[in-house]
């Protein structure tokens, strides 16, 4: 896990509302200096009070001075794709840990995960890298999220489940101990997930059932 040094200016990649709730976070942790690249610079030169600097091509100026640098985007596979991109460029990609959340000394937290306010990580979870657990969602003991996943806003993971990369578990949502869910799942918010999901699936309702994407 990497550690923030908000000493060094922090670029986040992606403007949008959860760039925002990150970079709300980050100045919780201390960072002072942060700001945004977005797609739609220089139109958007602001994001809340943050300012927005260019676009991603922008990044290598952030070269010529010590900085951290975060993937924002919503989406998954963007997210997790831009995170990669950054890793193998040489950049750091600090994990941001809300100080109200609660994770084990005993689970891991990979590279530009962020983890919200109120969440809890318990002992033996694994969390891969670019991963959001988002505000007041819960993974249990023993977990394994693979990278780019989302775990939305007060969506519970119990016990000993594998999450595959990139898959996005709705608000509200909750597994059951020991499920697999594959790669690129979409599960609704409020569903119930009691049975091993495949990949590439979106299931909805309680119990969660697969559902024709449209």
């Amino acid at each position: 896990m990497k550690e923030p040094n908000p000493n060094r200016r922090l670029f986040l990649l992606g403007a949008g509302g959860h760039g925002r709730v990150v970079a709300d976070m980050a100045e919780v942790l201390g960072w002072r200096d942060i700001a945004f690249l977005d797609g739609l610079w220089p139109k958007l030169k602001r994001s809340l009070i943050w300012p927005v600097v260019g676009t991603f091509d922008d990044l290598p100026l952030a070269e010529a001075s010590p900085c951290h640098v975060c993937a924002t985007m919503g989406n998954n596979r963007t997210r997790l794709a831009v995170h990669r991109k950054l890793v193998r460029t040489g950049f750091v990609a600090p994990s941001l840990i809300h100080p109200s959340a609660v994770v084990s000394p005993h689970a891991s937290v990979g590279s530009g995960t962020v983890v919200m306010p109120n969440a809890v990580i318990n002992a033996g979870a694994v969390i891969g890298d670019a991963v959001i657990v988002n505000t007041g969602a819960t993974v249990d003991h023993d977990c394994q999220l693979g990278d780019g996943v989302h775990v939305s806003p007060g969506a519970h993971i119990a016990g000993e489940v594998v999450i595959g990369e990139a898959s996005w578990i709705g608000i509200g949502a909750v597994v059951r101990e020991t499920v697999s869910i594959g790669r690129g799942v979409t599960v609704g918010a409020g569903a119930a997930v009691i049975f091993h999901i495949a990949d590439e699936q979106l299931v909805t309702g309680v119990p969660a059932r697969r559902k024709t994407r449209d």
